[in-house]
């Protein structure tokens, strides 16, 4: 997500990544994630702490004037997508498949470990 100010509005914020910054954190329908004390002030996000909390990458372009902003992934521990990494891995007959042949078409990818 693309931010053009590095010192969004609490409004601007929630638009640009769907996370509404209330009294109680950060929430994203039932996912509230407490937020530091610094998160809000003045009603301008500092987005380096709310980032920090979220997990979210950060990375801002002084010549554009342009911040973005990766998805939230809090604790580290969740899937930020349903989109499956480049896989590639042998078939039965020992030829090379890759994962991203099947874009488009749904799959369900079952694992197995004898441990």
């Amino acid at each position: 997500m693309l931010l053009s100010s590095a010192s969004p509005t609490v409004d601007e914020f929630a638009d640009a990544t769907g996370w509404k910054l209330e009294p109680q954190g950060a929430c994203r329908g039932d996912v509230c994630v407490p937020l530091p004390t610094d998160a809000v002030t003045a009603g301008v996000v500092g987005l380096e702490a709310v980032a920090d909390r979220l997990g979210m990458g950060l990375v801002t372009d002084p010549d554009s004037g342009l911040t973005a902003v990766g998805p939230a992934s809090p604790g580290g521990r969740v899937l930020v997508t349903t989109e499956a990494p480049e896989l590639e891995l042998p078939d039965f007959d020992g030829n090379p498949f890759r994962l991203n042949s099947l874009r488009g078409t749904k799959v369900v990818l079952v694992a197995w470990a004898p441990y």
